[in-house]
Order: C-alpha cells, then sequence, then structure tokens
C-alpha cells in the first residue's frame, strides 16, 4: 500500500556552484535514516557530481550524462523516474522520496512539465516544490549574464542564500531586493555551508492547491498602483501582485482562460486565492505555464476581510493589460 502512495520529487536547482551538493550532503549527514533516491546531471560527458557525494546505503544515484534534462535528456529523465518506479514497485530499491538536482545550467520549466505531462508520472509522483540555491557572491553577475539564471529564481518556493559570509550586509540585502522583485511568493532562506533544516525545503508541498498565500503587503501596494515603480535591473522575469474584492466566476474563469491561452508561455508561476461573489468557500489557482488547476478551499471566516489575490511570476508581461482585465472580472 506504501508503494503505491504518490512519491513526493523536490527538484532542486541553481547557477553553477551555488552549492547543491554541498546541501545534499549535509541532509545525508544529518538524516541518516531518510531513504531518498537522488536524480542528477552534469552537463558534458562526465558526471563529477555523484562522486562528490557522500557514500550512504540506501542511496540511488541515477546519472544523466548525455546532455541537460532540460532540453536533450527530457526523455531520459522520464525514462529514469519509470524505472525508479518500477524498482521500488519489484521491492528491489526503497525510497521514500526523490531529490532531482538539475545541473546550473538548466531551467526548469521542461522539468517541472514533465511532471504534469507524463501520464504515468501525474499518477505516481507528486511534486513537493521547486527550491534554488542563491550563490551571494556572484548572483548578482550571474543574474545579469544569464536567463536561465533569472528563470531559476522565478520557478522557485524556497530561495536558498548561500555563502553570505563572503558579501557584506549592504550586498546581501540589495540583493534580496533584487530576488524578491522576481519572485515575490519565495520564501527566503539561509544556509551556512548547507547546513539547513530537512523541514525548511522538504515537505513543504508547494504544489498543493492550498489556502497558502503570502506576500509583502508593500511590495503589494506599490505594484498595485497605476505608476509603475522603476527598477534598477532589467530583469525579463518579475513578480507581479493584484488585489481586488468579490469576483464574478464566469468573469475570472474567462479570464484566467484568455491569459493563459495568450501569455501561458511566459508566466512561469501563478497563484490566486478569489473570493467569489455568492460562494463561502475560496476559489484556488495555481499554474505553471500553461498547466493550470483550480479547487476551493477553506471558508472564509467571519472575522476577516474578503479578498482576492492573484500573484503572476512572468516575462515580459503586459502589466496595466492584465491588471484591468482581473479588475473587471470583479462581481457588479
Amino acid at each position: 500500500m506504501t508503494q503505491m502512495l504518490p512519491v513526493p520529487v523536490t527538484v532542486l536547482t541553481g547557477f553553477l556552484g551555488s552549492g547543491k551538493t554541498t546541501l545534499i550532503n549535509h541532509l545525508l549527514a544529518t538524516n541518516p535514516d531518510e531513504r531518498i533516491a537522488i536524480v542528477e546531471n552534469e552537463f558534458g560527458p562526465v558526471n563529477i557530481d555523484s562522486e562528490l557525494l557522500l557514500p550512504r546505503t540506501g542511496i540511488e544515484i541515477i546519472e544523466l550524462t548525455s546532455g541537460c534534462i532540460c532540453c536533450s535528456v527530457r526523455g531520459e529523465l522520464t525514462e529514469a523516474l519509470r524505472d525508479l518506479l518500477s524498482r521500488r514497485d519489484a521491492g528491489t530499491l526503497v525510497f521514500d522520496r526523490l531529490l532531482l538536482e538539475t545541473t546550473g545550467l538548466a531551467d526548469p520549466a521542461p522539468v517541472v512539465q514533465t511532471f504534469f505531462v507524463d501520464e504515468i508520472l501525474r499518477e505516481r509522483i507528486i511534486l513537493d516544490a521547486v527550491v534554488t540555491l542563491i550563490d551571494c557572491e556572484h548572483a548578482q553577475r550571474q543574474l545579469d549574464e544569464n536567463r536561465v539564471a533569472v528563470s531559476q529564481v522565478g520557478f522557485a518556493d524556497r530561495l536558498i542564500l548561500t555563502k553570505t559570509d563572503r558579501v557584506s550586509d549592504a550586498e546581501k540585502l540589495t540583493l534580496i531586493e533584487r530576488l524578491q522583485k522576481i519572485n515575490a511568493r519565495a520564501q527566503l532562506l539561509e544556509a551556512d555551508h548547507g547546513r539547513l533544516p530537512r523541514e525548511d525545503w522538504l515537505g513543504i508541498m508547494a504544489f498543493n492547491l492550498d489556502d497558502a498565500l503570502t506576500i509583502d503587503p508593500s511590495f503589494l501596494d506599490k505594484d498595485g498602483n497605476e505608476g509603475e515603480a522603476e527598477h534598477s535591473w532589467e530583469d525579463n522575469i518579475q513578480s507581479r501582485a493584484y488585489k481586488a474584492g468579490d469576483l464574478d466566476i464566469d468573469r475570472i474563469g474567462a479570464f484566467m482562460e484568455d491569459i493563459v491561452e495568450r501569455f501561458g508561455n511566459d508566466m512561469l508561476r501563478y497563484k490566486g486565492i478569489f473570493a467569489i461573489a455568492g460562494e463561502e468557500r475560496r476559489l484556488i489557482v495555481q499554474g505553471v505555464h500553461r498547466v493550470v488547476g483550480f479547487d476551493f478551499g477553506t471558508e472564509w471566516r467571519d472575522d476577516e476581510e474578503r479578498q482576492s489575490l492573484l500573484v503572476i511570476i512572468g516575462r515580459e508581461l503586459p502589466v496595466k493589460e492584465l491588471r484591468e482585465g482581473f479588475m473587471a472580472s470583479q462581481a457588479d
């Protein structure tokens, strides 16, 4: 029965040298009973990361060495995951969790979509979260020069800062401000040489359709105004937050269908908690590009304000048009 339950998978990403292997080693060293299968790859013909991981009984290393899993190895990734599940079903391999460590050059988008597109993986594996490590010493230059580094930030549910001891407090705060402009919904954490409690980044179930959607009020207020704030950087991926009152169910449905159809390729991650006129429950929407899910959540309490909040992390989206369309979805 346990083997038939969906296996949670965490996608661990971050640019080259951000400390992914160090974080994994700390996880293995401090959680000796963790039954985990690690799928990792390195860009190029030789995989060296698996040699850096601490050896431990029960750890399965799947080396994908024919290229980057976000492009030519996408099919190999699917087959590797299917093979892991078959071996688990047969009892030849025991694990309770998957950890997919991407190469530092990988865009997380195709990796994440794999878990929604493949029918077998969709039934047998549940996506837990995308966790992105940020090398504080080199992040500003990486974000300036590499679009994939910005994409890794935009897709994240958790942003883990590493090498914080190599930058000043002012430099760290400037970096944090930039990261929050790109991804306002991801929680920011710090890891000291890989030391971070497992519960801070594993088992967080960020892809669940739940009521959790926290965002800095100052970000919402500033972005909610008609005039757009000037940005110090030219990151092509940014967060936008839209706030409204009760929504009409037909109008918001048509609005979401329209923007996913027109802008889905450029909408990396988006989530909304909507107050629907005449409905006591929250309507929850969450999506990755064109893959989107809707469900009703908990009821609104009598002592809380009914409000609708939509956060979109996307690439060069028409901000004013989206705001006007969202506001036009309000109930009369």
